[in-house]
């Protein structure tokens, strides 16, 4: 655990001194809340898409900071001096992903907090909300580590956004309900990670308990499982 905490502590200095980095973790998904209870303050939309921002923001805002963020480590060579020491690649991530988690749990409770305060539905049970947004940070953390591990660039990186953000998005029932989706999409969503937060999040919203949400949890925290592998078996040692 030595060098996983070493790996933690030296990325959460980094992150301290990249203001705008911060700002787009803390501070980016509270605005969006903010912008959308404004423009459907008093209408069943805002409580629509009330549970949709609190499972989605978490996830996206993560990914594309922990897969710009180690990518930019490679590119500098950070990560291969790092790796020809005796610290292996599995503590190597999962020091990544503790940092990087940290500030999820931070950002959840924010998100959450924040979106409550403007009078969004999702306050069923608040400590479940708080870890189903928990849970959608920290699998953005492991998507976007298994994204840089497979990336060269922070080009790269980003694009990856469209492939494993977006349809994910157009999936997830927000835009039609899933059942009514043509049948590839309706198998992609069942798969999709994204789907099993928001369904978790809107039955919540809808006064839904532990027994409404276990299963949407365990698909995620497979995802998170699935992802952090996926990242310690691809990532490289040496710089391409």
């Amino acid at each position: 655990m030595r060098g996983t905490w070493a790996t933690a502590i030296r990325v959460l200095a980094q992150l301290r001194h990249d203001k705008r980095s911060m700002a787009l973790i803390l501070v980016l998904p509270c605005v969006i809340v903010a912008v959308v209870a404004w423009m459907f303050s008093g209408t069943p939309v805002l409580n629509h898409y009330g549970p949709f921002l609190v499972g989605f923001f978490p996830l996206f805002v993560m990914f594309l900071v922990t897969s710009v963020a180690t990518l930019r480590e490679r590119t500098s060579g950070t990560l291969e001096r790092v790796l020809t020491t005796s610290l292996r690649k599995g503590e190597l991530v999962a020091g990544y992903l503790l940092a990087f988690g940290s500030l999820s749990v931070v950002q959840a409770l924010l998100v959450t907090g924040f979106a409550v305060a403007v009078g969004m539905s999702v306050a069923g049970l608040l400590a479940l909300v708080v870890v189903i947004a928990l849970m959608s940070a920290v699998l953005g953390c492991a998507l976007g580590l298994a994204a840089s591990a497979v990336a060269r660039t922070e080009f790269q990186a980003v694009q990856m956004m469209p492939l494993i953000i977006i349809p994910q998005l157009f999936t997830c029932g927000l835009f039609m309900p899933r059942a009514s989706m043509p049948g590839v999409l309706y198998a992609i969503s069942k798969v999709a990670p994204l789907t099993y937060s928001v369904e978790a999040m809107q039955s919540l919203a809808a006064g839904g308990g532990w027994a409404h949400v276990r299963w949407d949890m365990a698909v995620i925290f497979a995802w998170i499982v699935g992802s952090v592998v996926l990242g310690v078996v691809s990532l490289r040692r040496r710089t391409a």
